[in-house]
């Protein structure tokens, strides 16, 4: 029984990328790392532990989207962020007041600008993780804006109210024109105590009110839905792709089941042939018939082998045909040495040397044969399948390519290499025919990308 992999953490609901580390109960109940950590590795669903779980690794070249991971009010990089960004804020206005002043020869205190400019604006970043946090948690949609509207609008005063009672704790918490100086509304300078002054606290509201509303609330709102849209497409994109992967291998495995009967049918038909003239002969092809289909069994599922694989199926098919053609075909392999590791569709092969034989080998009267060759250059693998045959002329179909066992297998290179492949046909010099195969010339160990999207959506599904 296959596992299978969750992508959302059941906590928080954050996106789970296949290779990131996540944890798992019994019941398969899956937290991410973060809140595994924070649950101290004690599954809040049924108090049994929490263990890693096994992850999937992706290749580097895969094009699969990577989710975004939006930080929680927990999350200390949030809070960092929102500091950092407050503090340069404060720190520029500082530097562009200092200059404006300088200017225009107006004296000014630096450390006093600077407090001022920290009391005023460094005072929304303890506030601002909350906003962001709100806007995350309860996103406005068609469905849902009025609500949400004078839900964020209370929210929105709230903070108005929480920003002015921090910038009034502070020593500039506004300007005493009377006395020419700054004062707290919580500290009474001339005793040297504290004091509440509400004078301050109110004043200090009608003057912000707004600015908070307008210039600092709905900016952190606008943000965190464009991070919060962001992260969405971002998920619908890997979804998309985990489906697409879906659907590719799918057809894959709908042409290649298409290419297996096929192959069967024209091998068993030719032993049936042989039954009524050479008994031993149809023996051998049966006994050689069922070596191949142990393979194929042992390859059931595979869309990906070594070339090296593959040519020792061809090689057994063709075995079976020099039988039934009374060592009247013979073949020759080209291949050169450091293609064998080279990787290719399972099957890719086997389809071409078949028509080789019933379209080109089957019609002469004198010896045949076929040739298999590979060669390759810096990022494709040339694969050559030719015969001594009649050629196309005498062959419409053939010279179409519109024969199943051809066209499966040029369906199945356009879904799996897209248009980085090519498959032609044409008559050789004298007679005979050439069908060459180019595909991308892979020999790193693993499946390829299509493969591995497909694998990885199956696990996600």
């Amino acid at each position: 029984m296959q596992l299978e992999m969750k992508v959302q953490c059941e906590k928080c609901g954050n996106t789970l990328p296949a290779d990131s580390v996540a944890y798992i109960c019994s019941y398969e109940f899956t937290l991410c790392d973060e809140c595994t950590e924070n649950a101290r590795k004690i599954c809040p669903h049924c108090g049994g532990e929490l263990i890693p779980r096994p992850r999937r690794d992706m290749p580097a070249e895969l094009p699969t989207p990577s989710a975004v991971k939006i930080p929680t009010i927990k999350s200390p990089m949030l809070w960092a962020v929102s500091f950092g960004v407050w503090a340069f804020v404060a720190l520029a206005a500082t530097l562009s007041i200092s200059e404006f002043d300088r200017a225009i020869g107006r004296s000014f205190y630096f450390r006093n600008m600077l407090g001022l400019e920290f009391s005023q604006v460094l005072t929304y970043a303890p506030l601002t993780p909350f906003v962001f946090a709100l806007a995350i948690h309860f996103p406005i949609r068609r469905s849902n804006w009025r609500s949400r509207a004078l839900l964020y609008l209370g929210a929105g005063v709230l903070f108005s109210l929480a920003h002015i009672t921090l910038r009034g704790v502070t020593p500039f918490a506004m300007w005493e024109p009377e006395k020419q100086k700054w004062v707290s509304g919580i500290w009474d300078a001339q005793l040297h105590a504290f004091k509440i002054r509400w004078d301050v606290f109110e004043t200090l509201f009608y003057l912000n009110i707004v600015d908070d509303l307008t210039g600092t609330f709905t900016p952190i709102l606008i943000v965190a839905h464009a991070v919060s849209y962001y992260k969405s497409f971002r998920e619908r994109d890997l979804r998309t792709l985990q489906l697409e992967g879906q659907l590719a291998k799918a057809h894959l495995h709908a042409l290649k089941s298409q290419i297996q009967p096929h192959f069967l049918f024209n091998t068993l038909h030719s032993i049936s042939a042989l039954m009524h003239t050479d008994v031993q002969a149809a023996d051998k092809m049966m006994t050689r018939l069922s070596d191949l289909l142990r393979m194929s069994l042992e390859n059931d599922g595979v869309q990906i082998t070594t070339l090296s694989r593959e040519l020792e199926f061809v090689t057994g098919y063709l075995v079976i045909e020099s039988i039934r053609f009374d060592d009247r075909l013979s073949v020759t392999l080209d291949i050169a040495p450091d293609t064998f590791d080279a990787q290719v569709p399972h099957l890719l092969l086997q389809p071409l040397v078949e028509n080789a034989v019933r379209h080109g080998i089957a019609r002469l009267s004198s010896p045949g044969e076929i040739r298999i060759l590979s060669t390759h250059d810096e990022h494709t693998l040339h694969l050559i399948v030719r015969d001594n045959g009649p050629g196309l002329d005498t062959l419409g179909a053939r010279k179409s390519g519109t024969g199943l066992g051809l066209k499966a297998t040029r369906e199945r290179l356009q879904t799996m290499y897209g248009a980085e492949q090519s498959v032609n046909i044409r008559n050789m010099p004298g007679s005979g025919v050439e069908v060459s195969v180019h595909i991308p010339f892979r020999v790193k160990a693993g499946i390829s990308a299509l493969e591995m999207t497909a694998e990885n959506s199956e696990a996600t599904a």
